[in-house]
């Protein structure tokens, strides 16, 4: 019997465990599916069970039984149609990890919060890990301590709320209110003494005049230490030693957000919330040893290890008006603005051909910076929305409608670095020989991450408008209709439509079903129109040469024939069953597939042919690159098509009379698999499969666990409470830097476990073991994915769904005032 199966299977036992001992419950139940959702719907609010599509809520208490102060890796733990894959060795990819949701890119997952859209990141994820080519949401530029509860909406909702929802929408519901100070701390380190975390957080409340208006402020700081699990280097050092830096980065955040609310009138109210972050981060890049052409032994005789410090700010403010209208309808009107900026210094390197310049007139023969600031990313992004919604009579039937408009614009700036982080000598002269240690050409540019220059530095930006409407009504008391349109029009690539169908029955109060079909789409990022780098390197040859990312419309994409960016679209459907066979007592089945065309992906480098040419037509990605000087060229482009199919399975069982206490039970059973269904390209020059290689189709395809389940108990008595919860982690698979070699990382099952004490109803202490049995990834082949194990990599590098740190000790306290 196949493993994978046999661990599916043992999940599948342990959720229908809950089932016998239902009937002996009689109590309604208080668990989180009874609580109201917003999200996938514009009509009134309604229980987790009661919705069309599936939508999933995580509380204040779901979020505090983990050990983590990271937002990604606490909704990982919860909830299996999230992924958020630890990354390492990977520049700015490091500091602002990818986010997904149901197998899908980070940029197909629409984030919201308090209901309104959050802008994007900055980074594009450039290097090879999940989310390549990718600019997602910084979901940890939110701070835990800020939220109330988290709604995950798993289903195609562009029809709804416009562009990137093609995965779904997870909309973040901040803490409000005079009722919620307090403050706590947490402490936690690996079973291995290192990635000591400290975190304090406080929110306080402010009533704002005598009719509940508010202003609660949020403030969390943090910081987390480095990890290390690399082997010794037995490649490049005689004797071996550890060379690599590979685990977590060294970060500290500070963060301060408000949510406020004041009442205008009997009718209206004022709102504004948001927030600022501010993130360090400290990385690692590759290690050159001593006798590295990119070395220079004078300055590092042990070798050099290139380091990155990433500063990420992020701010984010939505000031609004809603009022009450006369016959039950709602205005809300709205603007938000918010942006995403990351920094980047390069240090402990060096400018090897700075060091080596023969004669510049200037004097600084031996001599370089160990480093210098390598450039700045800038993403903004300003919505305005009006919205409204309320109920009308259609033929003597109520049907509840909603209504808006939408205007966003978008920009997107690229700041040059230093030139030591850039140029070739200081006359950046290539027609100058300069020679390393070695007799080579030396490279240009800081070693490790390369600085923007001048000629990627951009500032650039697009504006579009939507309108929407939504409908809903009950046809009869047991079947709910609803549909969606929605019209957007783009400055840059044109229009689209996009709908939306839902149907919810419920033939008795123990048995639902619901389904839904949507068209989707996803605009090309701003961040995926303009970025653009360009790196010196050698090429095979010894040539100095450049790697350009160019950008679209750029003389290489048009040379080669690359068409400029347009929409993904998509089609997806659901078909679910909700159960509530007696009380306390629920189960969920949805099964959905998502068709995704012209899917935007970063291609694969694309150089030269090899060999001799004798005519142009016999080398042509040659003949156009070398009149251009670039040696060897990546870029975005619409060359992929994808189905998605999943299954989500879950059931939650209360038990109140339990030893004295009460006892919930839950299992989350996830399934997906995408297939890359087509590579196609718009080039007469270039195939999809060279646009789109096998790696990068093992990356989409086997690098994001195909079954991700959650299994947990949570027993509360008195003032005690205990929290046993077991992740299981489906096999992950990528070749990106061991081609043709398909390197596997076999499925995992991770065990948490905390208890909580109230030692009053204010003050609470918990304590807890995240990675119970200090389980690790498995290790890389030894042979076939030579040289990195030689080189000190232990784990996972291109994806790594639960990290590489092992067990985690944490200690929490929390006082309410």
């Amino acid at each position: 019997m196949d493993k994978n199966f046999r661990h599916t299977l043992l999940a599948s036992a342990v959720l229908a465990a809950c089932a016998p001992a239902a009937a002996q419950q009689a109590d309604d139940a208080d668990t989180t599916t009874s609580k109201m959702v917003v999200v996938g719907s514009r009509s009134a609010p309604r229980s987790a069970l009661d919705t069309a599509a599936p939508v999933g809520l995580i509380g204040q208490k779901e979020l505090q039984s983990t050990g983590t102060a990271e937002l990604g890796k606490a909704l990982q733990a919860l909830d299996p149609s999230f992924n958020f894959s630890t990354t390492f060795i990977s520049d700015g990819t490091d500091i602002i990890r990818p986010a997904t949701l149901r197998g899908l890119g980070p940029d197909q997952l629409l984030v919201l919060v308090n209901g309104k859209r959050r802008h994007q990141q900055a980074l594009v994820n450039v290097q090879q890990t999940i989310g390549r080519g990718s600019a997602g949401t910084d979901i940890n530029a939110i701070p835990i301590w800020a939220i109330d509860h988290i709604e995950i909406l798993r289903d195609g909702a562009s029809a709804q709320y416009g562009s990137d929802a093609i995965a779904g929408v997870i909309n973040i519901v901040l803490k409000g209110g005079v009722d919620v100070d307090g403050m706590g701390a947490l402490a936690s380190t690996t079973g291995k003494g290192d990635g000591r975390t400290f975190s304090l957080g406080e929110n306080h409340s402010f009533a704002l005049g005598r009719d509940g208006g508010y202003l609660t402020l949020s403030a969390e700081g943090r910081r987390r230490g480095e990890t290390n699990r690399a082997g010794p280097d037995t490649l490049r050092t005689n004797p071996p030693r550890v060379t690599q830096r590979i685990g977590d980065s060294l970060a500290a955040d500070s963060h301060l957000w408000l949510n406020s609310m004041l009442p205008v009138g009997a009718d209206g109210e004022l709102y504004a919330f948001g927030g600022f972050s501010r993130r360090i981060g400290d990385a690692a890049g590759f290690f050159r040893p001593r006798g590295d052409g990119r070395n220079v032994p004078a300055v590092y005789p042990d070798g050099m290890l290139p380091s990155i410090r990433t500063t990420v700010k992020d701010a984010s403010l939505a000031l609004g008006y809603r009022h009450s209208l006369p016959k039950g309808w709602q205005l809300d009107a709205s603007i938000n603005h918010g942006f995403s900026e990351l920094g980047f210094f390069e240090y402990n390197s060096i400018n090897v051909s700075y060091w080596y310049e023969p004669s510049c007139g200037c004097n600084h023969a031996h001599e370089s910076p160990t480093g210098g600031n390598t450039g700045k990313l800038r993403f903004t992004q300003t919505t305005a929305n009006l919205d409204l919604r309320g109920p009308v009579s259609v033929f003597g039937r109520t049907v509840q409608l909603a209504t808006g408009l939408e205007y966003r614009r978008d920009g997107y700036r690229i700041f040059a670095g230093d030139p030591v982080t850039y140029q070739y000598g200081r006359t950046n002269n290539p027609a100058i020989p300069i020679y390393d240690q070695n007799g080579n050409i030396a490279q240009a540019g800081i070693q490790g991450f390369p600085g923007y220059t001048p000629a990627t530095a951009v500032d650039a930006g697009r504006h579009n408008t939507a309108v929407y409407l939504d409908a809903e009504h009950k046809l009869a008391a047991p079947v709910t209709l609803g549909a969606a349109v929605r019209h957007e029009r783009y400055s840059d690539f044109g229009a689209t439509t996009t709908g939306k169908l839902t149907l919810r029955y419920d033939p008795s109060r123990t048995l639902g079903l619901r389904a839904s079909a949507s068209t989707g789409f996803r605009a090309p990022g701003v961040q995926q129109k303009y970025y653009s780098s360009v790196s010196t390197n050698l090429n095979a040859a010894g040539v100095l040469t450049e790697t350009l990312t160019a950008r679209e419309g750029s003389a290489v994409t048009r040379a080669l024939g690359i068409a400029p960016l347009k929409e993904e679209t998509s089609r997806s459907a659901s078909l679910g069953l909700v159960m509530r066979p007696v009380p306390d007592f629920s189960i969920t089945a949805d099964a959905w597939r998502t068709r995704i065309a012209d899917r935007i992906v970063f291609s694969s480098t694309i150089a030269p042919e090899a060999g001799p040419c004798p005519t142009p037509a016999s080398c042509p990605v040659r003949a156009v690159l070398d009149p251009l000087r670039v040696g060897q060229a990546q870029f975005f482009t619409n060359a992929v098509g994808t189905t998605t199919d999943g299954l989500d399975l879950v059931a939650e069982k209360t038990l109140r009379r339990v030893a004295g206490g009460a006892l919930v039970l839950s299992g989350q059973l996830g399934f997906n698999r995408t297939r890359v269904t087509a590579r196609h390209s718009s080039s007469p020059l270039l195939s999809g499969s060279q646009l789109f290689d096998d790696a990068q189709v093992t990356l989409i395809e086997r690098g994001q666990p195909r079954h991700h389940h959650v299994l947990s108990a949570d027993y509360t008595r008195g003032a005690w409470n205990a929290n046993l919860r077991a992740n299981y982690y489906g096999e992950v698979a990528g070749q990106g830097f061991t081609a043709p070699y398909v390197q596997t990382w076999a499925a995992r099952w991770l065990t948490d476990l905390s208890l909580r004490y109230a030692i009053s109803r204010r003050l609470s202490l918990s304590a807890g073991v995240d990675n119970l049995f200090d389980t690790y990834p498995s290790r890389w082949d030894p042979v076939k994915a030579a040289p990195f194990p030689q080189m000190g990599f232990t784990y996972c590098w291109e994806t790594c769904p639960f990290g590489i740190n092992g067990r985690s000790l944490y200690a929490k306290v929390d006082y309410r005032f």
